[in-house]
């Protein structure tokens, strides 16, 4: 008995002893995934939703946010901090949490390496650090992550090749993304040994090599997505074989070769095809009117060829793509296909353009889907009319038809598409008036009816499209003026294009409401008259092209404020005075035609004016001075760089200026003698006058700066100026009034000229009365030159 209780005794200590040796385990356990969490809590250094703020002794770890622990061992299971928007570096600690099942970091930016420690975490079976920053290679001690089922590196800055052992070893991998990173090389052929894979996709790398045959052995792939990569070769035929594949998608590589006559019995569950941007080739296999769930059908941008089959079985298909290939025999039996689309309830665009497809559009166009939206058929062969069938298609968006051979008018019905967005007819035949009830599709963003044979005035409803941002109706035989209306549009800020009409009549002011507009084309047309100077307001104009026109007068100098300009074309035109020195300051321009104008006087030097190739000023025969490279004649009076008038002509200045001095006490004499006779009322003329303000003289004068100083003498200073809206030009002399007698002086200078008759002197216009003195203000006489000699 004895015994017994000592053995019982015995074994009562020694299940003491494993009870607290795994007790012990179990909380060294817990103290290892403790510890990680703090080591990343350390190297988190932005943390905007305060999510590492649990993290701390106050809680139990397994109660910290974002972590999840088993209820049996209390270990971390799961990690998930995704779309926290935290930063930081994913440290080599993680690989102690030998629990971790899922490690979900998403939409973070962990930068750095990740750490190949990683590789620890052999019953990690998630695996998501897409849209982080991490860099360096991939890790190959991934490879030993054998349960791992899901393996997301989307969306970060990886180099270097994809590990060969990857293939080899994660026997388990149901999906691998890799998009968006910088890896380079070729596909491993390994990955012909995932065969759990059901996803693979390695979108915009730069990946090269072709695409292993190995992957038409996986027999549960259903999604493969290989895009702008440098992908070369033919696809491998036992992709087109996989049963089970829906989404197919390998655009912008450099494949070659052409689609199995049989792809529409081999590929049952096709659903998304994306071929676009290779280089395939041959026929359009007939069978794929059997792919019966297809709904994207993309290949555009290769070289296919032949005619369009049958589409009638597709009941599912939504978009169909193949612009820019050789489709199409050049027969008019090239559309025989449209007809099957009738049927496809479900079918949204359709995308033929730059083909070689003839024919017409089918009047019964109507009767397509509700659901159809978009049509392009631009750079083919169609003839024929625009269907009035248009209209029954009430959500049409997009219309392009340019560059066909279409004729006749453009239906009136038209107007009844209350969503077209974009209508696009430029380069056909198109005759007759634009309908005006265009103005009534409020929604359009653009219209290009360019190059056609439209005749008639432009509809002055357009203004009603006020979310228009192109306009185009260029190379037509429109007539007429421009409407207001159409230049009240805001939106316009792509383009504006009237060239190559017969426009006649000005340029309205309404033109300053175009602020967001970065193209205006008005050119070769017969409009006239002066350029506005709201033209101004269009404040990020880059091109502006008004040549072969009949617009004249002086370039307004408001246009100073069009800054970001790049290209000006005022050539053939005739446009008169200085060419403004503003245009030197304008660091955009690349180009400025100022040819075939009457422009005089001196050319700036600097900004454009110094490159011969981007200013051309040409057909302008009083031009003078400028860059030794535009090879004008010197001018007979140079200015310095301040604008200032050379020495010589001062000097002629003053000594025309004393000369009218000695005639002016002369001729004051006379006046003495002859005041007394004067009748009282003779005095009212000066009422006559204008009345200027000291603002209007000082802005008229740009501040009274040194570049419009004409002269000076012994009681002021004489300056050049523009007053008001007729942009009159006339000089305005500056009293010094702490000058002794400058201001009997100007009374006397006044009561001569108002007296006097000579075609040197000019007729007086008004004065105007600041606190600093008085300013006298004359028109100058259209025949004025600086060497004429009078006084002002």
């Amino acid at each position: 008995m004895k015994s017994l209780n000592v053995f019982l005794c015995l074994m009562f200590s020694c299940l003491l002893c494993v009870l607290s040796v795994a007790a012990s385990s179990r909380l060294a356990g817990n103290e290892t995934d403790r510890l990680a969490l703090l080591s990343i809590k350390a190297q988190i250094t932005y943390d905007p939703f305060g999510v590492i703020n649990s993290w701390n002794d106050s809680f139990h770890h397994c109660s910290w946010q974002g972590v999840t622990c088993s209820s049996r061992h209390e270990r971390v299971t799961v990690l998930d901090l995704s779309s926290k928007q935290v930063v930081g570096t994913l440290i080599p600690q993680i690989g102690n949490m030998s629990f971790l099942r899922e490690l979900i970091l998403q939409n973070n930016t962990f930068n750095s390496e990740i750490p190949h420690e990683i590789g620890r975490l052999f019953r990690l079976k998630n695996l998501v650090l897409k849209d982080n920053s991490f860099t360096g290679e991939m890790p190959v001690e991934l490879s030993n992550c054998s349960r791992l089922m899901y393996l997301d590196l989307d969306g970060n800055s990886l180099t270097g090749k994809i590990p060969v052992e990857i293939g080899l070893s994660l026997r388990n991998l149901q999906v691998l993304f890799l998009r968006s990173n910088n890896l380079t090389g070729e596909l491993p052929y390994s990955l012909g040994n995932l065969s759990s894979l059901v996803a693979l996709a390695a979108v915009e790398n730069r990946l090269e090599g072709s695409i292993p045959y190995s992957l038409g052995q996986l027999t549960n792939l259903s999604y493969i997505s290989l895009g702008g990569n440098m992908l070369s070769g033919s696809i491998p035929l036992p992709i087109f074989n996989l049963s089970s594949l829906y989404h197919l998608a390998a655009p912008v590589n450099q494949l070659k070769g052409s689609l199995p006559t049989n792809i529409g019995s081999t590929l049952p569950s096709l659903r998304i095809v994306f071929l676009f941007s290779n280089l395939l080739s041959g026929l359009l296999p007939s069978s794929i009117s059997n792919l019966t769930n297809l709904e994207i059908f993309s290949l555009s941008r290769n070289q296919l060829s032949g005619k369009i089959p049958s589409l009638e079985n597709l009941r599912n298909l939504q978009g169909l793509a193949m612009h820019f290939n050789n489709l199409g025999t050049g027969r008019e039996d090239d559309m025989d296909f449209f007809s099957s689309l009738v049927n496809i309830t479900s079918f949204k665009e359709l995308s033929l353009s730059v083909n070689n497809i003839a024919g017409q559009l089918p009047k019964n166009i109507g009767n397509l889907s509700t659901n159809f939206r978009s049509i392009g058929f631009a750079r083919n062969k169609l003839f024929g009319r625009i269907p009035d069938g248009f209209v029954d298609l009430i959500n049409m968006e997009v219309v392009s038809l340019e560059y066909n051979q279409l004729t006749e008018e453009i239906p009136v019905s038209l107007g009844k598409l209350q969503k077209l967005k974009y209508f696009y007819v430029n380069g056909n035949k198109l005759s007759g008036e634009i309908p005006s009830s265009i103005g009534n599709i409020t929604s359009l963003y653009g219209l290009n009816l360019a190059q056609n044979n439209l005749k008639g005035t432009i509809p002055s409803v357009l203004g009603n499209c006020q979310l228009l941002q192109m306009l185009y109706l260029s190379q037509n035989r429109l007539n007429g003026t421009i409407p207001k209306g159409v230049l009240s549009i805001s939106s316009l800020a792509i383009q504006l294009d009237l060239s190559g009409n017969q426009l006649s009549g000005s340029l309205p002011l309404e033109v300053g409401s175009l602020v967001n507009l970065g193209y205006l084309d008005i050119s070769e047309n017969k409009l006239s008259g002066k350029l506005p100077s709201t033209l101004s307001s269009c404040i990020k104009l880059e091109n502006l092209h008004i040549q072969g026109n009949m617009f004249e007068g002086v370039i307004p100098s408001s246009l100073s404020s069009l800054r970001g300009m790049e290209y000006l074309d005022f050539s053939r035109n005739n446009f008169s005075g200085l060419i403004p020195k503003y245009f030197e300051t304008f660091i955009s321009l690349k180009s400025l035609n100022l040819s075939f104008n009457n422009f005089e006087g001196e050319v700036p030097q600097e900004g454009v004016f110094s490159n011969a190739s981007a200013a051309i000023i040409s057909g302008n025969r009083n031009l003078c001075g400028g860059s030794s490279t535009l090879k004008l004649p010197q001018c007979k009076f140079p200015t310095s760089k301040k604008g200032r008038l050379s020495s010589t002509l001062k000097i002629i200045i003053s000594v025309a200026s004393g000369f009218f001095g000695v005639t002016l006490v002369l001729v004051l004499l006379i006046l003495c003698f002859s005041k007394r006779k004067r009748s009282p009322s003779s005095d009212s003329a000066d009422d006559s006058f204008l009345k200027i303000s000291y603002g209007e003289l000082l802005k008229a004068t740009d501040g009274f700066s040194s570049d419009n100083l004409i002269g000076k003498g012994g009681f002021g200073s004489v300056y050049k100026g523009i007053i008001g809206p007729d942009e009159k030009t006339v000089a305005i002399k500056v009293l010094d009034l702490l000058h002794r007698g400058a201001l009997k002086s100007f009374i006397a200078e006044c009561e001569v000229l108002k007296n006097l008759r000579h075609r040197n002197l000019v007729k007086s216009l008004s004065e105007s009365k600041h606190r600093n003195g008085y300013c006298f203000r004359a028109r100058l006489s259209s025949s004025w030159k600086p060497n004429t000699n009078c006084s002002l």
